[in-house]
């Protein structure tokens, strides 16, 4: 473990521009952001007393950064652009004050797109613990799940449709979905929509709202792509930034070199059986690798699960509840997992396989070192 020269690249890091050095840094011991002075409470915001019950009873008291700055916005019914890591609260940011419209008014309808199914699931969840006993129904139009069943519930025009892109396409295009009738829109982590290509979809899904609508975007980069399709649907957004920087100072990164895929396995295997690698979180590039190598592991006598593209959406749910629940030690994924998932004490992130870009490295190691804890992010560079 340790350093490498960062003139020495492998031809595919020089052709993504990626500098391995970039995957090392300590983490500063002691280091703690500067303190976020709340001008709000949840109990000063002009929402629903059945809203604040449910938060309160979730034991929150204060809101974080984005939630304070963004929720007063979203009451008002402002277009917002919310630019935020993950693991900072934006989803309850956008959430409690939708579901307070949607109280005062039950004929509103809000579409919230996500990149991934697992962020779209996790939205889900979090609608239902927060609108608990408020009568608000939603639907999952996501792919890996039973489209009758995603049919079905849309017939019963519920008040809340969350969405991946691709799902929501091909019911617009089975005419399922009337876009219409939503005058709310959410875009999740749409600098990875755009990454992973849906970014006519987007064009096409905003163009099809009435021009009368409010427009909420979240993203942890703001690049031209993303940009040009605020530019175009957004109406006087206000800007809301508390990104604070690329990789937190809790993560302790560092590369470990090795010769071939053999060593590569070999040290995996030999760091896995240490004691402190006690939630261990590994991304591999393709689904057949992630597959692959949870199948070695297992072999091997390790805990392990694996979710990638081609397990239904029930196999990863099940995957990563096991994992949540620390009744998988090891879990070993595609990027699928690197964006919006909310995995406590994740103590190590490692990178079997370099990702495609530093943007990719970012969202990967920060499920680790959340919550003021730290965590450690190692990355095989050979």
């Amino acid at each position: 473990m340790g350093r490498r020269n960062s003139t020495h690249f492998t031809p595919r890091q020089r052709d993504a521009g990626v500098n391995p050095d970039r995957y090392i840094n300590k983490a500063v011991e002691g280091e703690v952001a500067p303190e976020y002075v709340s001008v709000h409470q949840f109990a000063d915001f002009v929402m629903a007393p059945e809203i604040k019950a449910n938060v309160a009873a979730r034991g929150y008291t204060t809101p974080t950064p984005i939630q304070d700055q963004v929720i007063p916005l979203v009451l008002e019914g402002r277009d917002v652009v919310g630019i935020a890591n993950t693991g900072t609260g934006k989803t309850a940011a956008f959430l409690l004050p939708l579901i307070n419209k949607i109280m005062k008014n039950r004929a509103e309808k809000v579409l919230i797109i996500a990149p991934t199914r697992e962020l779209a699931v996790q939205i889900d969840d979090e609608l239902k613990l927060f609108a608990r006993g408020l009568n608000i129904p939603s639907v999952l139009v996501i792919g890996g799940a039973s489209m009758g069943t995603q049919i079905q519930k849309l017939r019963l025009r519920p008040n809340f449709v969350i969405s991946t892109a691709g799902r929501l396409t091909d019911f617009l295009e089975r005419r399922m979905v009337r876009l219409p009738d939503y005058n709310t829109i959410v875009l999740d982590e749409v600098d990875r929509m755009v990454d992973i290509g849906f970014i006519r979809e987007i064009r096409r899904i905003m163009s099809g709202l009435p021009v009368v609508r409010q427009s909420l975007f979240f993203s942890a980069t703001i690049s031209g792509e993303v940009n040009g399709i605020i530019a175009s649907f957004a109406k006087d957004p206000v800007t809301v930034s508390v990104k604070v920087r690329e990789t937190l100072a809790s993560i302790d990164q560092d590369v470990i070199r090795v010769k071939n895929k053999e060593e590569k396995l070999t040290l995996l295997q030999t760091m896995l059986r240490k004691e402190e690698f006690s939630k261990v979180l590994i991304f591999g590039r393709t689904k057949w690798t992630v597959e692959k190598l949870a199948r070695h592991l297992a072999e091997n006598g390790f805990s392990v699960g694996a979710i990638h593209g081609n397990k239904s959406q029930g196999q990863r749910m099940r995957v990563l509840a096991q994992f949540k629940e620390s009744r998988l030690k090891i879990l070993v994924a595609t990027d699928v997992a690197s964006r919006g998932l909310d995995i406590d004490n994740v103590s190590h992130v490692i990178n079997f396989d370099e990702p495609q870009s530093y943007d990719d490295y970012v969202h990967r190691i920060g499920r680790t070192g959340r919550a003021n804890k730290t965590g450690i992010a190692l990355t095989f560079v050979g």
